[in-house]
């Protein structure tokens, strides 16, 4: 048994700047957080995150917002059992506020990159995981409601934060410069905001959504990160798990916020399920599951692109690893992109109270003067995170 579980998972560069992960990441946020399935007790996350690495997963991914906080605080117990030298933490700041409202049915969002707001994050983060140094400190999401020109004006004179900007990445530069952080990352940010943010300071990696039914970043955003040596670092690489079976073959939990999730809802799932069945004949002819063709779809777009799914559970997190041993060619990904058409997806792929975080998200006209005075509006949760 020890034989077949064997690390198969090679090792790459994440970006031009040094970083060594593994190909395959981690997302450590449904431990906790309970978004797709019941969240696990601390002896069970630990276990699956010490499995992964015994699997030969050493990239673990974790925000200050997932919980909140309670992620992190998980993430940092595993850590004591692990050789730390070995694994490579990735944690992010700038979203926070989280919150369902029962009357309306919407899910929020608050942003914020004001300098002493990402600095009070990165302490907390670094006492909550228990480290002394973050490897891939990410900004999590990028206020995307005022014109990026206003906006470097505005961080300048009022000191409020970054939104595509110089500010933020100057706060996250000094973070590096003392020791506490190593590499940066930017999270749903746009082409322009992802050029100017690494005029300031190296970025190492761009996290995205990017899968087989969600693609919006190929035009642009690929290959502006291959012009300039960043790494992809694809979330939901399996449809969030909608092409494990979620919603097609298992129930959504009734407790899931997929319910809201515009390609969820009854009559845009009952529309995608088609897409599923094409999935599961593609797998069939490549001796795998649906899942695992997904990620190995991902997986196969370029050493640069570290995809990091996530699990509760340690037989999807096997599978997960297994998708390495899919091989496909260049003839196998025309097959599948024919068959699994980004156009045919009923609904959009992110929820829909989240447009103003997303980095394709237009421009409105109702931009408030200050994005970070508006998030603290937004949510109860406006000041930065304490230390518990």
């Amino acid at each position: 048994m020890e034989a077949e579980q064997a690390p198969l998972v090679p090792r790459v560069r994440l970006g031009t700047q040094g970083l060594e992960v593994s190909k395959l990441g981690f997302g450590c946020m449904g431990l906790t957080s309970g978004t797709y399935n019941s969240p696990l007790d601390d002896e069970a996350g630990i276990a699956v995150i010490k499995h992964a690495f015994r699997r030969g997963v050493t990239f673990f991914d974790t925000a200050d917002v997932y919980g909140p906080h309670t992620n992190e605080t998980l993430l940092g117990k595993a850590l004591k059992q692990l050789p730390r030298e070995q694994v490579q933490v990735a944690t992010k700041c700038g979203a926070f506020g989280l919150r369902w409202d029962d009357e309306s049915g919407v899910l929020s969002l608050s942003v914020c990159g004001k300098p002493e707001y990402v600095r009070a994050c990165c302490e907390a983060s670094l006492h909550r995981l228990g480290i002394d140094c973050i490897d891939l400190y990410y900004q999590h999401r990028i206020d995307t409601t005022i014109p990026i020109e206003d906006t470097v004006s505005e961080c300048l004179t009022e000191n409020i934060g970054f939104v595509g900007g110089v500010a933020h990445i100057s706060e996250l530069k000094k973070l590096v410069e003392e020791g506490k952080v190593k590499y940066i990352g930017l999270s749903e940010a746009s082409p322009d905001t992802i050029r100017r943010a690494h005029a300031v300071h190296p970025i190492t990696a761009v996290q995205m959504e990017w899968s087989i039914w969600a693609r919006d970043i190929e035009p642009e955003i690929v290959p502006l990160c291959r012009e300039l040596g960043i790494a992809i670092v694809p979330y939901s690489p399996i449809g969030r798990g909608f092409f494990g079976g979620r919603g097609v073959t298992q129930q959504v939990p009734a407790e899931s916020i997929l319910h809201i999730h515009p390609r969820f809802e009854a009559e845009n799932l009952e529309k995608n399920k088609q897409i599923y069945f094409r999935m599961e004949e593609l797998a069939n002819k490549h001796q795998c599951s649906p899942a695992q063709l997904a990620l190995a779809w991902v997986l196969i777009q370029g050493d640069d692109v570290v995809p990091i799914p996530g699990t509760t559970k340690i037989k999807n997190l096997d599978a997960n690893i297994d998708a390495l041993k899919v091989k496909l060619t260049d003839e196998d990904l025309k097959e599948i992109s024919s068959q699994i058409r980004e156009e045919e997806v009923a609904g959009g792929r992110q929820y829909t109270s989240f447009a103003h975080a997303t980095w394709n998200d237009p421009v409105s006209d109702r931009a408030p003067a200050s994005p970070c005075r508006a998030a603290a509006a937004m949510s109860p949760l406006n000041v930065p995170p304490v230390l518990p």
